[in-house]
């Protein structure tokens, strides 16, 4: 995965994911060179931004469709019940 993918975010939740479990493995690993484990981190802590922006997107997504489905069911509810 490219740096590119990560800056424009063109990745999916699981891909990132799973590039951010690679990323911790092979820093717990060790074995590393200072350089490539901060290169790993710095990477690693881009995913999980990406994650945690898609996360909150998708809670604020669910969020509004409750609110609309909750509205519709109590109109209803109201129009049932007079």
């Amino acid at each position: 995965m490219s740096d590119s993918d990560l800056n424009n975010e063109n990745i999916t939740f699981e891909q990132a994911l799973s590039r951010l479990d690679e990323a911790v493995k092979a820093i717990e690993a060790g074995g590393l060179t200072l350089s490539q484990s901060t290169q790993l981190f710095e990477e690693g802590m881009k995913l999980a931004r990406i994650c945690s922006d898609m996360l909150n997107s998708a809670e604020l997504k669910i969020s509004r469709i409750r609110t609309a489905y909750g509205e519709q069911a109590s109109m209803v509810e109201d129009e049932m019940n007079p």
